[in-house]
């Protein structure tokens, strides 16, 4: 491996024609600039100039060297001016692997704060469930994770990964608006016990029977979707009703579909994982920080 500051010196030295020339060119003493062509030739184990008179040639090494130097030096000036970009927030590439309900809520409103604010940083959106998303953060393969767990159903988190919560998601249940129970504001669940349901992802799934069966009931499912425009979509047609985060309130898109608060009140934890190391890069940080001025406008911790 070469120094830099060592090709720098040589490739100055062939420009100007001697080592009291590049002394004077870059600001060094002569004998400097002589002790740093010495401990190139040691580096590449080879000379690189042999005197001609009161001149220098360069050997065939230092012939292949030149023919590389400006390379290398332009190589190393593209890269500092990248890092400092980046350093300085005027680029940067972040990978957010969030669940839906969040990647169609939360998500834009940042990537909107960023564009007005840092257009030279660029968010890639994953989507993908916990704790599938929590691998790929640990493993690399994103950013920056958004997953949600459940009371009762701690996530298994990998020690590498660092959590910032961002906010409490209370749970709602979706019904027809022509339902009865409609005209409440809150709906107790053991009320909608003879109800026909449309169940969500797994880990939704999981809680919700695991609430039905505190409520002294086993829900009668009529099908199942991860998809939340269909869910929506089969409950204003009338197959069934559902228990949906209030996020996905946000973005209700049937007239004929209304949300109620569901009591006993169940709120489910959004938090953001990355790994440790990774807090440190501006970007990342950035990003984080958005996520949590964006969670802390709505119904949060």
């Amino acid at each position: 491996m070469f120094d830099s500051r060592y090709i720098k010196t040589f490739h100055e030295v062939v420009r100007s024609g001697s080592y009291s020339a590049a002394a004077r060119a870059l600001g060094y003493t002569q004998p400097a600039v002589s002790q740093q062509m010495k401990a190139l030739e040691r580096d590449v184990g080879t000379p690189l100039f042999t005197r001609v008179g009161r001149g220098l040639r360069l050997t065939e090494a230092g012939e292949a060297l030149r023919r590389h130097a400006g390379t290398i030096l332009g190589s190393l000036s593209a890269a500092q001016q990248q890092i400092d970009a980046i350093a300085r927030l005027r680029s940067g590439r972040v990978t957010v692997c969030a669940f839906p309900s969040a990647g169609a809520t939360v998500l834009p409103e940042v990537m909107a704060r960023l564009t007005a604010e840092h257009p030279g940083i660029r968010v890639e959106l994953v989507e993908n469930e916990p704790p599938e998303s929590l691998r790929l953060v640990a493993q690399g393969e994103c950013d920056i994770s958004l997953a949600f767990s459940y009371p009762g159903q701690p996530t298994e988190i990998p020690e590498e990964l660092a959590e910032i919560p961002l906010l409490e998601d209370p749970l709602t249940v979706l019904l027809p608006t022509g339902h009865p129970l409609a005209r409440r504001r809150n709906v107790r669940l053991s009320d909608l016990a003879h109800e026909r349901w449309i169940a969500g992802c797994l880990r939704c799934r999981a809680h919700f029977l695991q609430s039905c069966a505190e409520e002294g009931f086993t829900p009668d499912i009529a099908c199942t979707t991860d998809d939340n425009l269909v869910l929506q979509s089969l409950v204003a047609a009338g197959v069934g009703i559902a228990v949906v985060p209030a996020l996905v309130l946000s973005f209700l898109c049937h007239e004929k579909v209304t949300g109620r608060i569901v009591e006993p009140h169940t709120r489910r934890q959004i938090s953001a994982y990355v790994l440790r190391d990774h807090m440190r890069i501006p970007a990342t940080a950035l990003v984080l920080d958005q996520l949590k001025a964006v969670s802390e406008a709505r119904i949060g911790c």
